[in-house]
């Protein structure tokens, strides 16, 4: 059996190495030649794979940018990135033009699952006629599915082997052959009726996230003006046993799924007539959240008699979450920009993110970024950081995390 992925990213790439894993030929396409290179030399530039991980499966995966070796594929799963255009609407022009590639060299009996996270309807509506275009029909010549990608990247307690994975085929047919698939590399599957069912399934659940998320980050802006410690609330809260789950205020929203999901399903229900305004004002909120911090960042610095102009800020933390890399949509980027444009000097540490090629930054050595600022802002907590005996030795410290307990004689920790 030979499987075809398209797409070597966060969501592609550990799909890979897991079917080569299990003794599946893997024939790999992206249209970055730098991942073909990579991957060729044994370097691995996701951390969920390690370098080890990719040698152990050199002979069974293969990696080029040329689609016409994916007519070899037996099933090509398409892994390719669904952003958001400039006015916050869905961009499908990668998967459509994934999906007019494979159309030209689809054969019959093959199986094809889209991945990527859309709005519903995009599998049978937009993906299914340009497959068909070579003469062969969805779900009697060709099957086809959606069964979205459900990765946390960094995350171990929860990998693609253990998470559940969710498909839903055009057909009974289609769902069939594509539960024979995932079954090699996935414990445990959930079928549902539809590729519209499934493609809903993962926006709900990163909606879910975004809303709670927004309610949280509310809440922040409101108990800074009432002078109550929100993660005080949020710790108390937390301890009842039933009907609640803890969701923490942050500087906004990163990565390629929170910020941009909610936005797919807002666009597609004014299709219908319908405006999901519990949903576009969750996103509202999410998105203000990093001029909430720079504004407090202001009041900060003014109680003690420090301007932002000119003052020197250590940024700790750029990528959007802890563990990884991916500053894609990360708050800290906006807010870099916000301090900037107000004249502060910004250097910031990461260990995970070398340099901020958008903002001509590259991470400083902690030490040097700590040295004489007049403020560390905490804006990603990354693990081995030891935050604590940071704030105990520095000027002042604006927390966006709550990683730092606050010592009420200790006015130097702010947090948000």
């Amino acid at each position: 059996m030979r499987v075809g992925i398209v797409g070597l990213g966060y969501v592609g790439l550990p799909l890979a190495v897991a079917f080569a894993a299990a003794d599946v030929d893997v024939v790999g396409v992206d249209v970055d030649a730098r991942k073909i290179d990579a991957i060729a030399a044994g370097r691995s530039y996701i951390e969920d794979v390690p370098d080890a991980a990719l040698a152990a499966v050199a002979g069974r995966f293969e990696a080029t940018v040329d689609y016409p070796r994916l007519a070899e594929a037996d099933a090509v799963l398409i892994c390719v990135p669904t952003p958001l255009t400039a006015n916050r609407e869905p961009d499908l022009a990668p998967l459509l033009g994934c999906a007019e590639e494979l159309g030209a060299i689809l054969r019959p009996g093959m199986l094809v699952v889209l991945e990527s996270t859309t709005y519903p309807g995009t599998t049978r509506e937009r993906v299914a006629p340009l497959l068909e275009r070579g003469g062969l029909r969805a779900g009697v010549d060709f099957n086809l599915a959606f069964s979205p990608e459900r990765v946390d990247p960094g995350r171990t307690d929860f990998t693609l082997a253990n998470t559940p994975k969710v498909i839903g085929g055009l057909t009974v047919a289609c769902g069939d052959r594509a539960e024979a698939l995932y079954g090699i590399v996935c414990e445990r599957l959930i079928r549902v009726a539809t590729p519209e069912a499934a493609e809903l399934t993962k926006l709900l659940e990163n909606i879910f996230r975004a809303v709670n998320i927004a309610l949280v980050n509310e809440l922040a802006l409101l108990t800074d003006r009432m002078g109550i410690d929100i993660w005080e609330v949020i710790d108390a809260a937390s301890t009842k046993p039933y009907g609640f789950m803890r969701f923490e205020p942050g500087p906004g929203m990163g990565g390629h799924c929170l910020p941009v999901d909610p936005f797919y399903l807002s666009w597609r229900a004014r299709e219908f007539d319908m405006s999901t305004e519990f949903i576009e004002l969750a996103g509202k909120i999410n998105q203000q959240m990093p001029y909430h911090c720079v504004a407090k960042l202001q009041r900060t610095l003014n109680d003690r008699g420090r301007a932002v102009r000119g003052a020197r800020i250590a940024v700790l933390g750029v990528s959007y979450k802890p563990g990884v890399g991916d500053v894609r949509e990360s708050p800290a980027l906006k807010i870099i920009e916000l301090l900037r444009e107000l004249g502060a000097d910004v250097a910031y540490h990461d260990p995970y993110v070398g340099a901020l090629e958008m903002l001509g930054l590259r991470s400083t050595p902690l030490e040097e970024a700590l040295a004489d600022a007049d403020l560390v802002l905490i804006v990603t907590a990354h693990p081995g950081i030891d935050y604590e005996a940071i704030a105990s030795r520095v000027a002042c410290v604006l927390d966006l995390r709550g990683v730092v307990t606050p010592v009420s004689a200790d006015s130097r920790v702010v947090r948000l």
